[in-house]
């Protein structure tokens, strides 16, 4: 045995890390298992993680008011991570949503409106001439209606929160181990986990957050029912002058049609190779990954081409000062629960789960860290006011 703890997080993503933090505030006897970003992603034959991007939106409104809640709670403690770490993460530039011309609360820009007022969120409502006005950037076709949310909202740099994270739970004592679990067995009233590496571990109680890779059977000891699915994302470079245009872009989510799930972008972020890109998401259609080594495979892959142009087609009439050709794509996972929550849960005596983000995490990821902390501390969530979301069951196939 390479180790013995009270508690072990396997995954140190953004809901594993959150969770760490939160658990080695309450208690000793912390670890976290999980590995470093792979230096090149196309050649790496290991686990991968979303949180391998500098943009993420976040924003307080949601239709949803568990979501809401999650989201809530979790901007509101970014200034005390940041300032705690000494790693700033946030960017409060504002969201913009952006739809079809409202017709009452049925329509996507009128649920948003509600579901603002409802939180009693500070919002400025937009038709054609005010959009253009405040974003003229953005070429939205006529009869379009926006909810532009100004504060506590924007974009986050989820590698730089993971590791903001990572440094306070540390100095909490935690202990981060930078391995790739393979194994999880109960026995003699502990738990075991092994790691590709070849070591072993022991705790008292283990918690999987592994992300879509959480459908693992090895970890968990049954199949999750999560459905993962492949994601590609688009970037396109900009030039250092060009943010005298762009500089003040919001982030945006926006549908065309009533019908249609429509895009998300990110404005121009500066990436770890010194250039600014900026990020447009949504598939036009869904591919489900079954098993790990397609999760993997599809890491390697870089994304799909047809979704890149999809999206760059997107880009190219949304926002035509955009030098299309500069383009390039990654590949990303979204993981769905049946019930459309995370899943936060025991799975048995000594092991929980905590995974599912349902394309929503990023923002709430510390909340939803939080909650899986109090899980494993206390075999339960106490907190009430997510009693709507039903105890954030875990289902197997």
């Amino acid at each position: 045995m390479d180790g013995h703890f009270k508690y072990i997080i396997i995954g140190c993503g953004m809901m594993g890390a959150a969770a760490a933090r939160h658990l080695s505030k309450w208690t000793d006897g912390v670890a976290v298992i999980g590995p470093a970003e792979p230096a090149n992603t196309a050649s790496h034959e290991g686990v991968f993680a979303s949180h391998y991007d500098d943009a993420r939106i976040t924003r307080t409104i949601d239709q949803n008011a568990v979501w809401a809640r999650l989201a809530n709670r979790s901007i509101a403690r970014y200034g005390e991570i940041a300032r705690k770490s000494g790693v700033d993460f946030y960017s409060e530039v504002g969201c913009l949503v952006v739809g079809p011309q409202r017709n009452g609360d049925a329509t996507y820009v009128g649920r948003v409106e509600k579901a603002a007022a409802q939180l009693g969120v500070a919002t400025e409502n937009m038709g054609d001439s005010r959009l253009g006005e405040y974003f003229p950037y953005f070429s939205f076709p006529q009869d379009s209606d926006g909810v532009f949310e100004e504060k506590n909202a924007g974009h986050i740099n989820p590698r730089r929160l993971v590791k903001a994270q990572t440094v306070l739970a540390e100095r909490q004592g935690a202990t981060v181990i930078r391995e790739t679990v393979v194994s999880t067995r109960e026995e003699g009233g502990l738990v075991t986990v092994a790691t590709a590496e070849g070591r072993t571990y022991s705790a008292e109680k283990l918690l999987v957050a592994a992300g879509g890779f959480s459908i693992a059977e090895k970890l968990l000891g049954a199949r999750l029912d999560l459905k993962v699915y492949a994601r590609t994302v688009s970037f396109f470079e900009i030039d250092e002058k060009q943010m005298e245009v762009f500089g003040k872009m919001p982030s945006l989510i926006w549908k065309w049609t009533e019908e249609d799930d429509g895009i998300y972008m990110l404005p121009p972020v500066r990436y770890p190779d010194g250039k600014l890109y900026l990020k447009i998401g949504g598939d036009p259609d869904d591919v489900e990954l079954k098993t790990e080594p397609e999760i993997r495979a599809w890491f390697r892959s870089g994304g799909r081409e047809s979704t890149n142009q999809h999206l760059s087609a997107v880009v190219g009439k949304l926002v035509p000062d955009v030098d299309l050709s500069r383009n390039s794509m990654a590949a990303c996972v979204t993981s769905f629960t049946p019930t459309d929550y995370p899943a936060i849960a025991m799975t048995s005596a000594r092991i929980g789960v905590l995974t599912g983000g349902c394309g929503a995490a990023a923002k709430s990821s510390d909340e939803i860290g939080r909650l899986g902390a109090e899980l494993l501390l206390r075999g339960r969530i106490e907190d009430e006011a997510y009693a709507a979301a039903g105890g954030f069951p875990a289902h197997f196939v």
